[in-house]
């Protein structure tokens, strides 16, 4: 089979493709042929500088196809199932930038009749990301479902990014008003395809002013990519008993918090990242996630708000390098 493999890390000059013998799937595996995989931030910055943990790694964390074989003791997946999946490459040498990727059972997820692999592939990372921002305010449940979000108020930091576009369209189908910041017309433009009620561009006029005028209760949610940048937005838009759920540290590695506007608010400020997130609720948003795909709301492409850039396995260090580089939109490579 075809794979990219790396041995070291480093820019995208490690990745090289390789004929390499198809793998079989052990206990609780399953193997998936893929047909597009899902580049994310994590996945350069894992190549560039994260810990291998294997001899020769596979990258890439998401992606959809059709389940190939499946390993002992593996009753919930069957041959020519349509999946998505996530976190192939979590603690695996095996990710999807390849025909064949070896999968835990319980990181693929059945991919609708009608859905297709790219809509698939552009889930994992993003969309499981966006539920839990979603889900740890005081008030929630925990799950996303429609009515979930009734009555309540997300401001989506950045909705035109890839996890900024999940949010969006999860809280619109769970039935909140969503605000949501960008930095120029064009991201307007994507933002308000996604579904967003009010898209307010940060560098013209008061942003905090505008967020306002269409939340005077302010943002009960806020899913934030960069709270360096915007703790004081998020501070001055804050609603009472607000939770501020940082999945990403654009704009620095460190934030300063007021702490008695915020003690006053009873604000809690999460910080998340999936990979020590824990099974229950890695489960729960995925099967939240299919619903959402069950109901038509997680559509991509730029009429969409979610433009796609597609790349054939063979340049998937430029795929890495769009990604690095903060291309707008959804970089997806073509393997089958």
């Amino acid at each position: 089979m075809r794979a990219i493999v790396f041995s070291s890390t480093g820019d995208s000059s490690v990745l090289r493709l390789a004929e390499r013998d198809v793998p079989e799937p052990g206990d609780g595996q399953i193997r998936v042929r893929v047909i597009r995989s899902g580049v994310n931030p994590t996945d350069w910055k894992r190549r560039a500088t994260g810990e291998l943990g294997f001899a020769e790694v596979t990258p890439d964390m998401d992606g959809a196809g059709l389940v190939d074989a499946v390993g002992p003791g593996v009753l919930s997946h069957h041959i020519g199932d349509r999946v998505w999946v996530m976190l192939a490459a979590h603690g695996s040498p095996y990710g999807t930038a390849a025909d064949y990727a070896i999968v835990p059972a319980a990181r693929a997820f059945p991919l609708p009749d009608g859905v297709s692999y790219d809509v698939g592939a552009a889930l994992g990372v993003p969309a499981i990301t966006a539920h839990r921002a979603l889900t740890v305010s005081e008030a929630g449940s925990g799950r996303l479902s429609p009515g979930a979000l009734d009555g309540r108020t997300v401001l989506v930091a950045g909705g035109a990014g890839a996890v900024g576009h999940a949010a969006i369209q999860l809280a619109r189908w769970a039935g909140a008003t969503v605000v949501t910041t960008v930095s120029s017309p064009e991201k307007a433009a994507l933002a308000t395809a996604a579904g967003a009620h009010h898209v307010v561009d940060y560098r013209h006029g008061d942003a905090a002013k505008e967020i306002r005028a269409v939340a005077p209760g302010g943002a009960d949610i806020i899913v934030e990519v960069a709270a360096a940048r915007n703790a004081q937005l998020d501070q001055e838009v804050a609603a009472n008993h607000a939770s501020i759920a940082i999945y990403a540290n654009n704009g620095g590695d460190t934030v300063s918090l007021d702490i008695r506007p915020n003690m006053m608010l009873n604000t809690r400020v999460q910080f998340l990242i999936l990979y020590t997130l824990g099974e229950p609720a890695l489960q729960a948003a995925a099967e939240d996630v299919g619903a959402a795909l069950r109901d038509g709301a997680l559509p991509v492409g730029e009429e969409h708000g979610l433009p796609l850039h597609h790349f054939p396995l063979d340049r998937t260090a430029e795929a890495h390098d769009a990604v690095e580089r903060g291309v707008v939109g959804k970089v997806l490579i073509t393997v089958a």
